[in-house]
């Protein structure tokens, strides 16, 4: 059950003149859409290799330490414009979005436990990635990428709950 007074800020959000001009504009909403998948691209595309290479997977020219270094800031610039671009597409229809099981899934317990991990894992990857990738490493890579398939699993079940 959603709590009255997140409803009543999701009606208040979506009233406000920024997220009406997303909503009503022919041109706006896919511009912000675009912006906002782009933004996905960069940060999963980003964070989908650095996994992929903690486990053994992919590039074999690289450590896991230097395609991290080489990724790490467009890693998080694309993540970034995502959330810019997520939080123009939830305001033009935030009441909407609130009681949405597959939002709240995604933006309440997913997103959350899928981006500390990916955090503990930056943290740790200048020791992970030095030598022999140690076992705790791969399965971190193998659970964070888990996480961000379920992530985009619920994403593209929120049109299914509306």
């Amino acid at each position: 059950m959603i709590d009255g007074s997140l409803v009543a800020f999701g009606n208040w959000l979506q009233n406000r003149s920024f997220a009406l001009d997303v909503a009503t504009s022919d041109w706006a909403y896919p511009f912000v859409q675009a912006t906002h998948f782009t933004g996905l691209s960069l940060w999963v595309g980003t964070t989908v290799a650095t996994d992929l290479s903690l486990m053994g997977i992919g590039n074999q020219y690289q450590t896991p330490l230097q395609l991290f270094n080489v990724l790490f800031v467009w890693n998080w610039v694309g993540f970034f414009i995502a959330v810019l671009g997520g939080f123009l597409l939830f305001s033009a229809s935030a009441a909407t979005y609130l009681i949405n099981p597959a939002f709240l899934t995604k933006l309440g317990v997913l997103i959350p436990m899928a981006l500390v991990l990916h955090i503990v894992i930056q943290r740790r990857m200048r020791e992970w990635g030095q030598q022999e990738t140690p076992r705790v490493a791969r399965i971190a890579g193998l659970v964070e990428l888990l996480f961000w398939i379920s992530v985009v699993t619920a994403a593209v079940s929120i049109p299914y709950f509306a």
